[in-house]
């Protein structure tokens, strides 16, 4: 752990050479103990599962696979992460704000030397999808660099991230509610939470000001300054974003078909579909996102066992069970409604069956395998109905030839399909 808290680093080591990374905590989704990811179930049999953790990250990063000396010193490991993360959840905006221009200062550093060249700056800019002219920016720089040497040190970045952040929009808002002393009062901030359709009562007001303040002054004197006043707008409490549709507040009991739901396709790719790996933990992920309706392409294997890739291409092939096996232990860490299984299904009758055994064995109730009523309804059951189910579609033949233990497709839609996946 490195000396700001916040960024943890470790040797990475390659057939090449031998590198520090880095990552910050504030990219940390959660840490699984034991065999809980592909790559220690596939590569790490070896150690004793209680020496095993996953970091699992919440961008595309993939995941780091742990294994320690000892389970005290994996239990600690994790007991330290899972302290950090919750220490992330607990900082103020003003602390996220700060470690996020300090997160990007450090990746677009190059040479580490704590010192930006306009160079790098450039970078940094191009990495938070700030569009500057050069020119301006280049005046910026210049600007802040009281040193002269081209290079900008600690308090001369902080001087260059504070002008970058100027918002002449927020500043004329901020002086037509605050008026000449250039400061809010609650009575002030309450015109403003009023106008904006917010509760606007002075104790919202005042805890407003004691939340995001970043003066202690003018916090006792229950005023609120620009920075302040900033700071509240870059806040979750400052975004369009209506926070009580953050829990469930829809009418969960129309028929399926009513909704809108969110589909992954191509699920098991982590990278492009004409070379890319599939991997199980692609699920996992989809879960993590909100996503319902997950894709299945399943294909021969050898030895009897169903397969998932992208037909006809140099992805990498996964088993159909171990897809099953994931899809069964996270389906519902996010979300209790129904998932939807895509099948994609070029097997024939033998491998077929193997799936379906695949599908009850390892999903039982979870499985829904006929109507939940004694009778066929009317209509398609509701996502409260539906909880904690899983329901398998797949695409209905126009007609089905047996030949022996063989099936063939109508060779008009097989073409169809291939153009699909094409496009």
């Amino acid at each position: 752990l490195e000396q700001d808290g916040m960024t943890i680093w470790f040797d990475s080591e390659t057939k090449r050479a031998r590198s520090k990374q880095t990552f910050s905590v504030t990219h940390i989704h959660g840490v699984r103990e034991g065999f809980q990811s592909e790559g220690l179930r596939r590569y790490g049999l070896s150690f004793p599962e209680k020496h095993c953790f996953t970091i699992v990250f919440k961008c595309k990063r993939k995941n780091l696979d742990m294994a320690a000396d000892s389970e005290e010193e994996a239990q600690r490991w994790i007991r330290g992460l899972n302290k950090l993360i919750n220490r992330v959840e607990a900082m103020s905006q003003h602390e996220k704000l700060d470690h996020w221009i300090r997160d990007y200062l450090h990746q677009a550093d190059e040479n580490k030397d704590n010192k930006m060249t306009f160079k790098e700056v450039k970078n940094m800019l191009k990495m938070i999808n700030i569009d500057m002219n050069d020119i301006y920016a280049h005046h910026l720089f210049k600007k802040c660099d009281r040193s002269n040497n081209n290079k900008l040190e600690e308090h001369e970045l902080e001087e260059f991230c504070t002008m970058l952040m100027q918002r002449p929009e927020l500043e004329e808002i901020f002086s037509r509610y605050s008026g000449e002393d250039l400061v809010l009062s609650a009575e002030e901030l309450l015109d403003f939470l009023w106008d904006q359709g917010e509760a606007a009562t002075l104790e919202n007001a005042y805890r407003i000001i004691n939340i995001y303040e970043l003066s202690e002054k003018a916090r006792y004197h229950n005023l609120m300054t620009l920075d302040g006043f900033i700071m509240y707008l870059l806040s979750p409490e400052g975004n369009i974003f209506d926070h009580g549709h953050a829990q469930i507040y829809q009418d969960m009991n129309q028929p399926l078909s009513h909704y809108i739901i969110s589909t992954s396709h191509n699920t098991y790719l982590t990278e492009n579909q004409l070379g890319g790996a599939s991997s199980t933990e692609s699920y996992i992920r989809a879960f993590m996102c909100g996503c319902r309706c997950v894709e299945l392409d399943c294909w021969e294997g050898s030895n009897g066992e169903p397969i998932i890739y992208h037909g006809h291409t140099l992805t990498s092939k996964i088993l159909f069970k171990d897809v099953i096996h994931t899809i069964r232990e996270y389906a519902f860490k996010h979300s209790p409604y129904p998932v939807i299984l895509s099948i994609e299904n070029h097997c024939g009758l033998e491998q077929q069956a193997i799936m379906a055994q695949h599908l009850r064995s390892i999903l039982g109730n979870m499985l829904v395998t006929k109507p939940l009523e004694d009778t066929v309804p009317a209509e398609l059951p509701s996502p409260e109905q539906l909880k904690g189910k899983i329901l398998v579609k797949g695409k209905k033949l126009q007609f089905l030839r047996n030949e022996g233990s063989s099936w063939n497709l109508n060779e008009e839609e097989e073409e169809e399909e291939e153009q699909e996946e094409e496009e």
